[in-house]
Protein backbone atom coordinates (compact mmCIF):
# COMPACT_ATOMS: atom_id res chain seq x y z
CA UNK A 1 0.00 0.00 0.00
CA UNK A 2 1.23 3.55 -0.80
CA UNK A 3 1.06 5.84 1.91
CA UNK A 4 2.51 8.85 0.10
CA UNK A 5 1.07 12.21 -0.73
CA UNK A 6 0.89 13.15 -4.03
CA UNK A 7 1.95 16.50 -5.00
CA UNK A 8 1.24 18.26 -8.56
CA UNK A 9 4.02 19.14 -10.88
CA UNK A 10 4.33 22.93 -12.26
CA UNK A 11 3.28 21.61 -15.80
CA UNK A 12 0.27 19.82 -14.29
CA UNK A 13 -1.54 23.04 -13.65
CA UNK A 14 -4.68 23.88 -15.21
CA UNK A 15 -5.94 27.55 -14.66
CA UNK A 16 -9.22 28.81 -14.73
CA UNK A 17 -10.84 32.60 -15.28
CA UNK A 18 -13.69 32.93 -12.53
CA UNK A 19 -16.10 36.32 -12.38
CA UNK A 20 -17.13 37.75 -8.93
CA UNK A 21 -20.19 40.39 -8.89
CA UNK A 22 -19.12 42.51 -6.00
CA UNK A 23 -22.58 44.46 -6.11
CA UNK A 24 -24.38 44.42 -3.05
CA UNK A 25 -21.97 42.31 -0.82
CA UNK A 26 -20.24 42.60 2.15
CA UNK A 27 -16.39 44.05 1.23
CA UNK A 28 -14.57 40.88 3.57
CA UNK A 29 -16.92 38.11 2.36
CA UNK A 30 -15.87 38.73 -1.48
CA UNK A 31 -12.28 39.47 -0.07
CA UNK A 32 -12.12 36.01 1.51
CA UNK A 33 -13.99 34.42 -1.75
CA UNK A 34 -11.25 35.49 -4.15
CA UNK A 35 -8.54 34.73 -1.63
CA UNK A 36 -9.70 31.09 -1.81
CA UNK A 37 -9.98 30.81 -5.33
CA UNK A 38 -6.29 32.91 -5.95
CA UNK A 39 -4.75 30.56 -3.97
CA UNK A 40 -6.17 27.44 -4.93
CA UNK A 41 -7.61 26.27 -2.23
CA UNK A 42 -10.95 24.98 -3.89
CA UNK A 43 -9.05 22.91 -5.95
CA UNK A 44 -8.64 18.93 -4.58
CA UNK A 45 -5.03 19.08 -6.11
CA UNK A 46 -4.26 22.20 -3.62
CA UNK A 47 -0.18 22.13 -3.12
CA UNK A 48 0.82 24.81 -0.13
CA UNK A 49 4.40 25.79 -1.73
CA UNK A 50 3.28 25.96 -5.62
CA UNK A 51 0.75 28.42 -7.02
CA UNK A 52 -2.23 26.74 -8.16
CA UNK A 53 -4.98 29.09 -7.91
CA UNK A 54 -7.20 30.65 -11.14
CA UNK A 55 -7.36 34.19 -12.39
CA UNK A 56 -10.13 36.43 -10.32
CA UNK A 57 -12.00 38.88 -12.03
CA UNK A 58 -13.75 41.01 -10.07
CA UNK A 59 -16.84 43.34 -11.14
CA UNK A 60 -18.66 46.43 -9.60
CA UNK A 61 -16.47 46.83 -6.65
CA UNK A 62 -17.74 50.48 -6.08
CA UNK A 63 -20.82 48.93 -5.03
CA UNK A 64 -19.39 47.16 -2.21
CA UNK A 65 -20.88 47.91 1.15
CA UNK A 66 -18.83 47.98 4.58
CA UNK A 67 -21.38 47.01 7.53
CA UNK A 68 -21.89 47.89 10.98
CA UNK A 69 -19.83 51.47 12.14
CA UNK A 70 -16.74 50.20 9.45
CA UNK A 71 -17.34 53.65 7.06
CA UNK A 72 -16.31 56.01 9.45
CA UNK A 73 -14.36 53.73 12.09
CA UNK A 74 -12.28 51.70 9.64
CA UNK A 75 -9.10 53.56 8.69
CA UNK A 76 -6.36 52.84 6.12
CA UNK A 77 -3.29 54.12 7.27
CA UNK A 78 0.46 54.04 4.55
CA UNK A 79 4.17 55.42 5.28
CA UNK A 80 5.94 56.84 2.65
CA UNK A 81 8.94 56.15 4.31
CA UNK A 82 9.88 59.93 5.77
CA UNK A 83 9.41 61.36 9.13
CA UNK A 84 5.91 62.20 9.62
CA UNK A 85 5.06 60.63 6.01
CA UNK A 86 2.24 58.79 7.64
CA UNK A 87 -0.78 59.09 5.50
CA UNK A 88 -4.41 57.89 6.55
CA UNK A 89 -7.78 57.37 4.85
CA UNK A 90 -11.08 56.59 6.03
CA UNK A 91 -12.90 53.80 4.42
CA UNK A 92 -15.99 56.40 3.21
CA UNK A 93 -13.58 58.10 1.30
CA UNK A 94 -11.68 54.99 0.45
CA UNK A 95 -14.32 52.85 -1.33
CA UNK A 96 -16.06 56.80 -3.04
CA UNK A 97 -12.51 57.60 -4.82
CA UNK A 98 -10.67 53.90 -4.65
CA UNK A 99 -12.83 51.49 -4.17
CA UNK A 100 -10.56 48.90 -6.58
CA UNK A 101 -7.50 49.54 -4.36
CA UNK A 102 -9.62 48.91 -1.23
CA UNK A 103 -10.67 45.55 -2.36
CA UNK A 104 -7.00 44.91 -3.88
CA UNK A 105 -5.80 45.49 -0.12
CA UNK A 106 -8.45 43.31 1.85
CA UNK A 107 -7.14 40.34 -0.44
CA UNK A 108 -3.68 40.90 -0.28
CA UNK A 109 -4.00 40.98 3.22
CA UNK A 110 -5.74 37.59 3.04
CA UNK A 111 -2.56 35.72 0.97
CA UNK A 112 0.64 34.53 1.92
CA UNK A 113 3.03 37.34 2.98
CA UNK A 114 6.21 36.28 0.82
CA UNK A 115 7.16 35.84 -2.85
CA UNK A 116 4.39 33.07 -3.51
CA UNK A 117 1.46 35.67 -2.21
CA UNK A 118 3.10 38.43 -4.75
CA UNK A 119 2.61 35.80 -7.85
CA UNK A 120 -1.26 34.82 -6.46
CA UNK A 121 -2.11 38.52 -6.87
CA UNK A 122 -0.59 39.30 -10.27
CA UNK A 123 -3.67 36.97 -11.22
CA UNK A 124 -5.95 39.00 -9.64
CA UNK A 125 -8.28 41.98 -11.96
CA UNK A 126 -10.45 44.11 -10.40
CA UNK A 127 -12.97 47.02 -12.33
CA UNK A 128 -15.27 49.49 -10.92
CA UNK A 129 -18.05 49.13 -13.03
CA UNK A 130 -20.14 46.13 -14.73
CA UNK A 131 -17.48 46.32 -17.80
CA UNK A 132 -14.25 44.14 -17.47
CA UNK A 133 -11.86 43.45 -20.72
CA UNK A 134 -11.28 39.75 -20.44
CA UNK A 135 -13.99 38.48 -22.79
CA UNK A 136 -11.50 36.35 -24.04
CA UNK A 137 -10.65 34.47 -21.62
CA UNK A 138 -14.68 33.23 -20.85
CA UNK A 139 -14.59 33.58 -17.12
CA UNK A 140 -16.75 31.35 -15.38
CA UNK A 141 -19.41 33.20 -12.67
CA UNK A 142 -18.24 32.11 -9.10
CA UNK A 143 -21.58 31.94 -6.92
CA UNK A 144 -21.16 31.75 -3.10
Amino acid sequence: MNNTTYSIKKDEIERKWYIIDAEGKALGRVATEAAKLLRGKHKPTFTPNLDVGDHVIIINCDKVILTGHKLDQKIYRHHSGYIGGMKEIVARNMLENQSNKAMMLAIKGMLPHNSLGRQMIKKLRVYKGSEHENQAQKPEKWEF
